[in-house]
């Protein structure tokens, strides 16, 4: 049997390990002129094509890694028929691209390169470097109060560092909502609203602040508004200024109500369309639309030198939440993997109705790799395994759960089969 097929039924065998806590194009053409706003801390001047050296974006060994790339594809992408769009590189250089499915089933129009797909919970990277740029710009600090900025915040030591890396103790704004039992359903529910509910009905912390980690899609829809008080912008407006203009991410951006007839829909595993509920208007936790392109722009941008301050970068991807050992840990609105052999994974995944969505980046080797899925698969988040390719990533022998933080514990029983919580997991 040929090695690269045994490498592809390897990657078959071990799908169900992965329990990650996570149709027209939008906005402006590819030859639109684009003004950028720079009252705005923001993104300028970053030119992708000198970011990487020669040596980076190109190795020996890339035939056969594609070779094997496309054995992948073959067996996990095109055998579980999955729709969606998957982007790998080395530096500047794309080494695999592929896209397949339907942004809308009912039309048959398919996922293309211009396709703009809802990838959850890796909206909080961009939240997070919006709030990074206003810290570098000096509107904000760190270790600032929130009550500083909302002076009804009924917690007065919650500071933005506790938001970003999920240490505030705040529980997820969906459970208080199931909690109280008291909102209209048929109203959608705005960010606005999410911070009255915690002034309103003050839930109880789960624990002190900054003494462990959970992750609590709160923090990130407060840091949204954060970002809307200090720019005087809406947090979609500001998300275009600061970093989709600037880095030519053109089929990105934050869904808002009037996006509501344009949007790419979601899907069941069997096909059937997911629908926009009463949480589907919250942003910053998630509601990024984008592209594996656009988000290689990002990923691209990560290493230039006018990205982000050398020191607030470092701090993204830090791990800060160390109090039980395990590989797993999260930063500034980044997950990272130490591996036991130094080796560092930084990364996002995502899940929100039938979007299933992956953002992977290995600094050592400069590699991206990116899976955004419409049609509910946990098996798009298999592309972090692909990291063996690149470098001494032996994920094979690490369990991974889905919930993220630190811990690499996981039950053996086996779980009921249902359908995804979506109140519960924007992962």
């Amino acid at each position: 049997m040929r090695k690269k097929t045994v490498f592809a039924i390897i990657l078959i065998n071990f799908l169900n390990l992965f329990f990650f806590s996570c149709k027209k194009s939008h906005p402006r053409s590819e030859n639109e002129t684009q003004t950028i706003d720079r009252t705005l801390p923001g993104f300028y001047d970053i030119n992708f094509k000198t970011i990487f050296t020669q040596k980076e974006n190109y190795s020996p060994n890339d035939s056969a890694i594609v070779s094997q790339l496309n054995d992948y594809y073959t067996h996990v992408w095109e055998a579980q028929k999955l729709s969606g769009g998957i982007l790998i590189a080395r530096g500047n250089h794309v080494l695999f691209e592929k896209y397949t499915g339907y942004a809308n089933i009912e039309t048959k129009t398919p996922v293309t390169p211009t396709t703009p797909i809802h990838v959850a919970s890796v909206t909080k990277i961009l939240t997070s470097l919006a709030i990074l740029k206003l810290i570098e710009a000096d509107k904000l600090s760190l270790n600032q109060k929130v009550s500083s900025l909302f002076s009804d915040f009924p917690y007065p030591d919650i500071t933005l560092q506790d938001l970003l890396t999920h240490r505030s103790g705040l529980p997820n704004y969906a459970y208080v909502v199931e909690k109280i039992k008291s909102w209209d359903r048929s109203k959608k529910m705005t960010n606005d609203d999410v911070l009255n509910l915690f002034i309103s009905h003050k839930p109880e912390l789960l624990f002190q602040r900054d003494t462990r980690f959970s992750y609590s899609n709160t923090n990130f829809t407060l840091l949204a508004l954060i970002v809307e008080k200090i720019t005087g912008e809406s947090f979609p407006n500001a998300l275009d200024k600061m970093i989709f203009k600037p880095l030519g991410m053109n089929h990105s951006y934050i869904f808002q109500e009037k996006d509501l007839p344009n949007a790419t829909l979601s899907y069941y595993a069997n096909g059937k369309p997911y629908g926009f509920d009463y949480l589907a208007l919250v942003y910053g936790d998630k509601n990024l639309y984008t592209t594996p392109e656009d988000l290689f722009k990002l990923s691209q941008a990560m290493y230039a030198l006018n990205f982000l301050r050398k020191d607030l970068l470092e701090k993204m991807f830090t791990p800060y939440s160390n109090e039980k050992q395990g590989i797993k840990n999260y930063g500034l609105g980044m997950r990272i993997m130490v591996l036991k052999n130094g080796k560092k994974i930084i990364y996002h995944t995502g899940w929100w109705n039938g979007n299933n969505a992956i953002f992977i980046s290995l600094p050592d080797e400069k590699i991206t790799l990116i899976a955004l899925g419409n049609k509910y698969s946990r098996a798009v988040y298999s592309v972090i395994r692909l990291t063996s390719l690149f470098g001494d990533y032996p994920l094979y022998k690490e369990e991974i759960n889905h919930n993220g933080g630190n811990s690499t514990t996981t039950s053996t029983k086996k779980k009921p089969k249902s359908k995804p919580d979506r109140t519960k997991f924007f992962h």
